[in-house]
């Protein structure tokens, strides 16, 4: 494996030669990869593959000990270019080359189009552009909390500088003092589109000295000019020292091969079989090596899966629960902020990295992390409204060692950045998403702010764990359970102050003795007649319709399901057996816990009268109480409702 020394002044000849040997043989990978294929992106990996085979001379890695915890991190945000990345990993021993030849793109295998972590060596799934940048700042961040000195790099398209979160990225890295990390940019002129100035024209050297991070210039081509422009970021020769850097590196589409060249066509297109034999040609190789492999590929057993790449653990106190008094009024997410608090009291020991860390976009009151800020001002980390770089700097973050809470509105958690988190699961991040001021709840902010259409969303992101809890008590437990949870976690809750749920007798129903158990309904009134599944801040309407119809001689059960994912069946199943069930939600129904509960009827084949009852216009600008009377989810229309079920 080829080692290069920063500290010389240039390149050898004798290292010029390895490494041109080096280029030739991974040349040959990727004309070979994608041909085999039939499919995948040739012509960026060749122009991207001089940088990536220098980047991995000088960075500290290891192909025995990809996940080792003192290494340097290498991102690919333009995860298309797979066949240059996977073509050098195999020069430097991470995997045979083979495996990777024979089962590019096949279903099964680790090779996947855009890079994945499946694959020893890579670590971020990219593919998705303009988000990989902000995973790399997740990392650098992560290792500056650690104390450790070594380095990220994010190697970029050009094409992706036109998306808005590489800039929020930018802005993130110098406000943290991320000079651990380089990002090296494939400066080629062209996407899918043509050049990209016709696309969308813009000065990226400028645009990047803009957001005042250092930018050096280079021939993308010349591995001597390579050579000097990391040499000054790894011994620190750059203007401003205490700032990230970026290597604007000038290449040519499809470069080494002539008739692929400067032509966007081979962006995603892989060389039918007489072209490629006639690169292979140019390379020097025998075309006829295409013939062997195609006849080869056909009857070849996949032999690489994917490979496990689980997040690094963090052992977590999660310290006492607090218990709120039955005359307590408070709202969920004040209940939050004093977890979160107390999470770091027991987590971010002095003198230590902090374990526990948090996230927000200019709503450090509003989602309660004030009080987590000045306890732990290390580990808070204020974005700004940046919310696409925040959600994948988050999961980046959550995979390094760090319990990260990411808060802020439900329209900013959710709607506003799902294909970030939909990436970070994709990641197997363990990122803690908690999300307030969802529902009509948020009141007088408007429709823009009432998040009620956020479950169908992530009930689409395969493990993500979904908890909505209905009282300050309950917050606390579901919070505290979530910090020693191993995956993604989504917490949801409204604006407002709620009371305290209580049990028959007047005392706490989420007592000192409760502990909250993902998958479990709570049961919070017994009844013969039929049954109410809500869950959050209708809690206490319900519970109103239910003394209401008390009195007039209905004896109707209250079923609170505050796990919503992973989903208490039995508990709905049970109800059904007893009688008709009325689901009530802050969300349209057609999206949220009402098609759930549905759904879970049909598919164990019971027949049940059934009534969802929820958001079936958008809201105005109103009370929580006028605008759930608007949409008949008060406890008054709750009680008509219930009775005309009964009847």
């Amino acid at each position: 494996m080829l080692k290069l020394d920063p500290a010389k002044e240039r390149l050898t000849p004798q290292e010029l030669e390895v490494l041109s040997e080096m280029w030739r043989r991974c040349a040959r990978r990727i004309i070979l990869a994608t041909t085999l294929a039939g499919c995948g992106h040739p012509g960026g990996s060749l122009s991207s593959l001089h940088m990536l085979l220098l980047l991995y001379a000088l960075a500290h890695h290891d192909p025995k000990a990809p996940r080792h915890p003192d290494r340097d991190r290498i991102v690919i945000s333009h995860g298309h270019i797979s066949p240059g990345v996977y073509a050098v990993l195999c020069e430097y021993g991470y995997f045979p080359e083979e495996a990777f030849l024979m089962e590019f793109r096949r279903a099964g295998s680790a090779f996947g189009g855009h890079v994945e972590q499946s694959v020893p060596g890579v670590e971020w799934n990219t593919g998705n552009l303009g988000q990989g940048l902000s995973a790399a700042c997740g990392m650098a961040r992560a290792l500056k909390l650690k104390g450790l000195a070594r380095r990220v790099f994010c190697v970029m398209g050009d094409g992706e500088q036109q998306k808005g979160q590489v800039i929020e990225a930018r802005r993130f890295a110098v406000k943290f003092g991320l000079n651990n990390l380089c990002a090296l940019i494939d400066y080629n002129r062209l996407q899918i589109g043509g050049r990209i100035y016709r696309v969308m024209p813009q000065d990226i050297a400028q645009e990047i000295k803009a957001t005042y991070w250092n930018v050096i210039e280079a021939n993308g081509h010349d591995f001597n000019d390579l050579y000097q422009a990391l040499r000054r970021f790894l011994n620190a020769e750059v203007l401003c020292p205490e700032k990230p850097t970026a290597i604007l590196a000038t290449t040519t589409m499809g470069k080494g091969i002539s008739f692929m060249e400067d032509d966007e066509k081979w962006h995603g297109m892989a060389l039918p079989v007489d072209l490629a034999k006639k690169a292979l040609e140019e390379l020097g190789f025998d075309p006829g090596e295409l013939d062997l492999l195609l006849e080869k590929r056909k009857n070849y057993p996949v032999s690489f899966p994917h490979q496990p790449h689980e997040p690094e653990p963090v052992e977590i106190d999660p310290g006492d629960p607090i218990l709120y008094g039955a005359d307590t009024l408070t709202d969920c997410r004040s209940a939050y902020g004093k977890a979160l608090v107390s999470l770091a009291e027991r987590n971010n020991l002095s003198g230590r990295p902090p374990k526990v860390l948090g996230i927000t976009c200019d709503l450090e009151g509003s989602v309660k992390m004030t009080a987590f800020r000045k306890q732990s001002p290390e580990a808070f980390h204020e974005v700004g409204i940046q919310e696409h770089h925040a959600a994948s700097l988050a999961g980046a973050l959550s995979r390094e060692g760090f319990l990260v809470f990411f808060s802020t509105f439900g329209v900013f958690a959710v709607d506003e950045t799902i294909n970030q988190h939909r990436l970070n699961v994709l990641n197997q991040t363990a990122l803690k998403i908690v999300a307030t001021h969802c529902g009509l709840d948020v009141g007088e902010d408007g429709p823009t702010h009432q998040c009620v259409d956020y479950l169908g969303l992530l009930l689409n992101l395969i493990g993500l764990e979904i908890y909505f809890p209905a009282d300050p008590n309950q917050t606390d437990r579901i919070i505290r359970y979530v910090a020693t949870s191993s995956g993604n976690v989504f917490v949801g809750m409204g604006r407002s102050k709620l009371p305290v749920v209580l049990k028959e007798d007047g005392t706490p129903f989420f007592d000192q003795n409760y502990v909250f158990q993902p998958g479990k309904a709570d049961l919070l009134r017994p009844g013969r007649d039929a049954t109410f599944i809500t869950y959050g801040s209708l809690v206490p309407r319900v519970l109103a319709a239910r003394e209401k119809l008390k009195a007039e001689g209905f004896e109707v059960a209250v079923l609170n399901m505050a796990s919503i994912r992973p989903l208490d069946k039995e508990a709905i199943l049970a109800a059904a057996r007893k009688g008709p069930i009325m689901v009530v939600e802050d969300h349209v129904v057609e999206t949220g816990l009402s098609a759930l509960v549905a759904k879970t009827l049909a598919l164990n084949g019971v027949a049940a009268k059934l009534s969802c009852r929820g958001v079936t216009k958008y809201g105005s600008s109103g009370k929580p109480d006028d605008l759930y009377r608007e949409q008949g989810l008060d406890p008054e229309s709750l009680v008509i409702a219930m009775k005309e079920l009964l009847s």
